[in-house]
C-alpha cells in the first residue's frame, strides 16, 4: 500500500498520538463517549460508556476576540444501532484562565479543572438516528461571556434530556459532555511558523513506482492535494529527496501527473528543505558511530538509457575538405545528484528523531559542517526555549511539542468537527508560546494520511505571513541545555542491517551490475531507519528488511540432487542451479567426490537465467567397477563468496554392467556364428551327396 503517501505504511506517529487523544475523556473539543444518567434501578446494570460522541467547535479555531460574539457549533454523533431523542444542548464557560500548557493538558486529558463553569447558552438538540450526526449552530452575545481577558479558558457542552435504547431495547436517558477550550487572543506582533513534511512511502520500501505516482499526483491523490493545501500559505516545506527522484529515475516513462506535480511543487514560494534520502534518521546513524551518514545511494545504475531522450553530440568546426561521419546521439543521463534536486531547497538542516545527545550534534556538524541547523522538539531541551537556540556552537531550531502534538492530530482528522476541536487545542498552546517568545515554531508529524482540507485550514489560521526559516535562525542564539535522553535503543538493528548489506554486497557480485540489487536495498534500510516511525513501526520494518535480505542471499542455489543410477563408466551428470532473482547471474558450480572412486570435472561456469532454474552437465568418469559415491556441490560468485548452501548427490556406479553387457553380447555373437557356420557346413555337404549320387539313384535310395 502507498504511504504517501505508502503503504509499506504505515502511519507515522499520528496513529500514536490519535490513539492518547482518544483514550482522553476530553481532547481539545473532542467528543466524550456517552454515559448514561443514573436514573432507575435497572439503569445500574448498564454500561458505563456508548459509543456516542459529541463534539464542540468555538470561534475561529477556538479563538474569540474580546467583544465579539461566540460563534460555534455542537456535533452529535451516534454510531449505535439506536435512535436518540430530542433532549438539550448547553454551553458553560468556566472564567478562570489556565495557568499554562500543563493546565490546558490536564482539562483536556483529563477533565482537571479548577473554578466554576456557568451557563452561557441553551439550545435545542434534535433527534438523531442511528449511525447519522447532527449539528447544532450556537451564537453566545459578548454580554453573556462577560468580560474575558486575555487567556485560555475551559468551555463544555452538555447534552441532556435525550434517551436512547441498548441492544436489548431497554430505554436509558443519557448525559454527554464534551470539552473544548476558548482562546482570546491578545494584541501582538507574536508570528508562528509551521513545518510541513513531505514523504511518500513505496509500497517496496525503495522507489515509487509508475503506478504509485500517478495515484499520488493526480487528481485527489495524496501529493496533489498536498500543494494545494500549502499554496498561498506560509508552510515551509521539507521534502523527502526520494520523491523527485523516482519521478526523475523514470525519464520519459515518468507519468504525466507526477512531472507537472514537480514542477507545480518546486514553482512554490515557500521556503523549504530536503530531509535525508528516504527520511532516514540522523540521530541513530550517529549515535551508531557512524563517521558519515549512510547519504543517498548513486541512483544512475538505475537509469535505463530507452527513457532519455538522445541528443546530438555538438561538432566542433573544421577546416578539413574531407567531410567526417557524424557522432552517433547519446542518450542524457543525468547524474545522481540532478535526480534527488529540489529547486530552491536549503541545505545544512536536520530534522533527526528527538532523543539527542551532545555527541550526536558533534557527530551531525561532522556530517554536515559546522553551520548546520538541527530540527528539535521543545522536550528535547530542559526548560523553556527560544526557536533559535544553541548547544554549545550547535545551531538548533526548536519547535513547541505540545502544539506541534495538537496540530498534527487535527490535520489528521477527516471530519471538520473533530479537526476544529483538536485545533482549538492548539490554539491554545500557541496563546502560552506567544507569551512566552514573540516567535513559535511548530512541526508538523510525518504523515502520509493527512486530511487536505484540515491541513490547510490550520496553515491558514497558524502560518502567519513571513516566518519563514531565515526568520527563525536570525539572531543570537540563546544558549539551552539537552534534556536527559537514553540513546542507543535503534543501534543494533541499525549494526545487523549494515552488516547484512555487506553479505548481500558480496553476494551481489553474481550480477552484471550489482547496483541493481544493492541500490534498493540501501534505500529500504534508510526507509527502515526513518525519522518518522515510532517504535513498534520501527521493529516490524526491521524484520521485514532482515526477512527480505535472507531471501535474497537463499534466492541462487544448487536444487538439491536426485539419487543417481550409473551404469556406464563416463557421463555428464545432471545439476540444476535455481535462480529466483530477476536477473541473470554467473556463478562457478564446484563439485567434489568423497572418495577417488570418481572423477568429476571440479568446476563448472554457469550463466543462470532470471527466474528459473538452469541444467548443467557436469562431466563424471568412474575409475573402478562399482560403487557408491556421494559428490558435493557448491556455488561461488566470480570472487569467490560463497553463494547459497552446499548440497550431496547420492550417485551408484554400476559402471561394470557395461563390461557384463558387452562381454555377454559377444558371447552371443560368437556362438551365433557358430552355429551359423555349422549349418552352413552341413548344407554344403547335403548339398554336394546331392548332386554326386544323381536323380535316380537318390530315388532308389528313398524308396
Amino acid at each position: 500500500m502507498i504511504s504517501t503517501l505508502h503503504r509499506e505504511g504505515r502511519r507515522p506517529r499520528a496513529r500514536r498520538l490519535l490513539g492518547r487523544l482518544a483514550a482522553a475523556l476530553v481532547v481539545g473539543s473532542l467528543g466524550l463517549s456517552v454515559a448514561p444518567a443514573p436514573a432507575a434501578a435497572e439503569d445500574a446494570e448498564q454500561p458505563a460508556e456508548s459509543a456516542v460522541e459529541m463534539f464542540l467547535s468555538v470561534g475561529d479555531t477556538g479563538q474569540v476576540a474580546p467583544g465579539t460574539p461566540l460563534l460555534g457549533s455542537v456535533t452529535i454523533e451516534n454510531p449505535t444501532d439506536g435512535d436518540l431523542t430530542a433532549g438539550s444542548v448547553s454551553v458553560e464557560l468556566n472564567t478562570t484562565a489556565l495557568a499554562d500548557g500543563a493546565a490546558l493538558d490536564a482539562w483536556l486529558d483529563g477533565d482537571a479543572v479548577g473554578g466554576a463553569f456557568r451557563t452561557v447558552a441553551v439550545e435545542s438538540s434534535p433527534a438523531v438516528g442511528d449511525g447519522s450526526a447532527e449539528t447544532i449552530d450556537l451564537t453566545v452575545e459578548p454580554t453573556a461571556l462577560g468580560e474575558l481577558a486575555p487567556g485560555v479558558y475551559p468551555l463544555k457542552a452538555r447534552l441532556t434530556g435525550t434517551i436512547t435504547t441498548d441492544a436489548g431495547a431497554k430505554s436509558m436517558p443519557l448525559s454527554v459532555t464534551a470539552g473544548s477550550v476558548l482562546v482570546v487572543p491578545a494584541p501582538s506582533d507574536a508570528r508562528t511558523a509551521v513545518i510541513v513534511p513531505v514523504t511518500a512511502t513505496p509500497e517496496n520500501g525503495a522507489l515509487l513506482t509508475a503506478d504509485e505516482l500517478t495515484t499520488l499526483t493526480s487528481d485527489g491523490g495524496s501529493l496533489a492535494e498536498l500543494i494545494d493545501a500549502v499554496s498561498g500559505t506560509s508552510a515551509i516545506l521539507a521534502i523527502d529527496p526520494a520523491i523527485p527522484a523516482s519521478i526523475r529515475v523514470l525519464g520519459d516513462r515518468a507519468p504525466a501527473s507526477s512531472t507537472q506535480w514537480l514542477d507545480r511543487f518546486e514553482a512554490l514560494p515557500n521556503d523549504m528543505f530536503t530531509l535525508q534520502f528516504g527520511d532516514a534518521d540522523a540521530t541513530v546513524q550517529a549515535q551508531a558511530g557512524r563517521s558519515e551518514l549512510l547519504g543517498t545511494p548513486d541512483l544512475t545504475p538505475l537509469l535505463d538509457p530507452a527513457d532519455f531522450p538522445a541528443v546530438d553530440p555538438k561538432l566542433e568546426p573544421t577546416s578539413e575538405p574531407t567531410p567526417t561521419p557524424l557522432p552517433t546521439a547519446e542518450p542524457d543521463l543525468p547524474e545522481s545528484g540532478e535526480l534527488t534536486a529540489v529547486r530552491g531547497a536549503q541545505g545544512s538542516i536536520l530534522w533527526p528523531r528527538p532523543s539527542v545527545t551532545g555527541q550526536d550534534l558533534t557527530a551531525f556538524a561532522t556530517y554536515l559542517g559546522d553551520k548546520m541547523t538541527t530540527i528539535l522538539p521543545s522536550t528535547s531541551v530542559q526548560n523553556d526555549a527560544a526557536v533559535h537556540s544553541a548547544v554549545d556552537a550547535h545551531d538548533l531550531l526548536i519547535t513547541d511539542a505540545a502544539a506541534s502534538a495538537r496540530l498534527s492530530a487535527a490535520v489528521e482528522r477527516t471530519d471538520s468537527a473533530s479537526a476544529d476541536a483538536e485545533m482549538a487545542a492548539a490554539a491554545g498552546h500557541l496563546f502560552f508560546a506567544e507569551q512566552r517568545s514573540a516567535l513559535t515554531a511548530v512541526a508538523l508529524e510525518r504523515s502520509e494520511t493527512r486530511s487536505a482540507e484540515a491541513l490547510r485550514t490550520a496553515l491558514v489560521s497558524f502560518a502567519t505571513p513571513g516566518a519563514t526559516l531565515s526568520t527563525l535562525r536570525a539572531g543570537e542564539p540563546a544558549s539551552v541545555s539537552l534534556a536527559d535522553t537514553t540513546p542507543g535503543a535503534r543501534v543494533g538493528e541499525l549494526n545487523s542491517m549494515m552488516a547484512a548489506a555487506d553479505r548481500l554486497t558480496a553476494f551481489a557480485t553474481i550480477l552484471e551490475e550489482p547496483a541493481v540489487l544493492l541500490v534498493p536495498d540501501r534505500i529500504r534500510m534508510l526507509r527502515v531507519i526513518g525519522a518518522g516511525l515510532d517504535d513498534e513501526e520501527f521493529t516490524e520494518r526491521a524484520a521485514a528488511h532482515a526477512a527480505r535480505v535472507t531471501t535474497t542471499l537463499t534466492s541462487v542455489n544448487v536444487v538439491q540432487p536426485k539419487p543417481v543410477q550409473l551404469f556406464t563408466s563416463a557421463a555428464p551428470l545432471p545439476v540444476w542451479v535455481r535462480n529466483d532473482l530477476p536477473w541473470p547471474v554467473s556463478v562457478t558450480l564446484y563439485s567434489t567426490p568423497s572418495d577417488n572412486r570418481l572423477d568429476i570435472q571440479p568446476a563448472t561456469e554457469v550463466t543462470a537465467l532470471a527466474s528459473s532454474s538452469t541444467r548443467v552437465d557436469v562431466p563424471i568418469e568412474a575409475r573402478v567397477a562399482s560403487g557408491r559415491v556421494d559428490v558435493s556441490f557448491w556455488l561461488e560468485s566470480p570472487t569467490g563468496v560463497p553463494i547459497g548452501q552446499p548440497e550431496v548427490a547420492d550417485v551408484t556406479l554400476r559402471a561394470d554392467w557395461e563390461g557384463i553387457g558387452l562381454g555377454i553380447l559377444g558371447g552371443v555373437i560368437v556362438v551365433l556364428l557358430i552355429l551359423g557356420s555349422v549349418r552352413m557346413v552341413r548344407r554344403r555337404r547335403a548339398d554336394a551327396r546331392h548332386r554326386t549320387q544323381g536323380p535316380n539313384g537318390s530315388a532308389e535310395g528313398e524308396q
